[in-house]
């Protein structure tokens, strides 16, 4: 709700798209605490500050947490490249996911990107090749794997990271393939009909929840908000032991299966 009424779309892709909004590494602090411990690099190229990634404890289970960082103030914005994340960041969230896989530890990611940086250098490196083959490893990596969208979940930037058991979102964030903006650009010629786009690409939570495209929809935490984060660390925890649970075979026949029923039409 926004002053007493219903959001719009568009009204929640402004809410995704707040700088006041907590982010990735707000989201670790408050769940994780001093037991995260943070990775660097990708054993190729370099460190990219839009990935933050590493080890945590989640009560006495390790795991392994990524995150896509913007950033909350204009400094911030510009070291963590706005959330844009390189072919390095993606290849470094990908070698920490195997190296989970490795030690049987879940790994769960927190998604806030308007997508991958589409820069030339970006190109250059092999952006379209990391992301599939973050794609690819993902749907086959044997151990449990949980995305939480907590603002924009922009095109494959997005999705090279939520290739999971389970897709969460936050009530005011945003899924999609295209920004509102250039969806306008592209059917219309005018960027000013996003608020009409954002109403038919159908990229709220509770849109997708409605499609079957995530499972579980989180109520919007504030800073400070013990109540909520520890209440979304037992949500967390329960899933991951659920999953642990599960033969490795039927773990990623269950996350392939997720996949494929999505956008299927079925004939009474």
């Amino acid at each position: 709700m926004w002053g007493g009424r219903k959001m719009t779309a568009y009204e929640k892709v402004t809410a995704a798209r707040d700088s006041k909004k907590l982010t990735a590494v707000d989201y670790i602090k408050y769940m994780f605490g001093d037991s995260f411990f943070e990775l660097h690099g990708d054993r190729r190229f370099s460190d990219d500050k839009a990935v933050v990634a590493g080890l945590a404890m989640l009560y006495d289970m390790p795991v392994t947490v990524i995150g896509i960082e913007k950033g909350r103030n204009t400094r911030e914005r510009m070291e963590r490249n706005f959330g844009q994340a390189h072919p390095e960041g993606y290849r470094k969230a990908l070698r920490l996911m195997k190296q989970a896989e490795k030690f049987n530890r879940p790994v769960l990611c927190l998604v806030d990107t308007s997508g991958a940086y589409p820069g030339i250098g970006a190109e250059e490196r092999g952006q379209g090749q990391a992301i599939a083959e973050n794609i690819m490893e993902m749907m086959s990596l044997k151990t449990p794997v949980l995305s939480i969208i907590i603002g924009e979940g922009g095109s494959g930037g997005a999705l090279a990271l939520a290739v999971a058991d389970e897709v969460w979102m936050l009530e005011n964030s945003v899924y999609s393939v295209i920004s509102p903006e250039g969806c306008a650009s592209i059917l219309w010629k005018d960027s000013s009909k996003a608020p009409e786009a954002a109403e038919a690409l159908k990229m709220t939570a509770q849109d997708l929840f409605n499609l079957g495209v995530i499972e579980r929809i989180i109520r919007q935490p504030k800073e400070y908000d013990k109540a909520i984060f520890e209440s979304l660390k037992k949500l967390v925890n329960r899933t991951f032991e659920k999953n642990l649970a599960l033969p490795k075979d039927e773990l990623i026949e269950n996350r392939y299966n997720r996949f494929r029923k999505m956008g299927k039409i079925e004939n009474n």
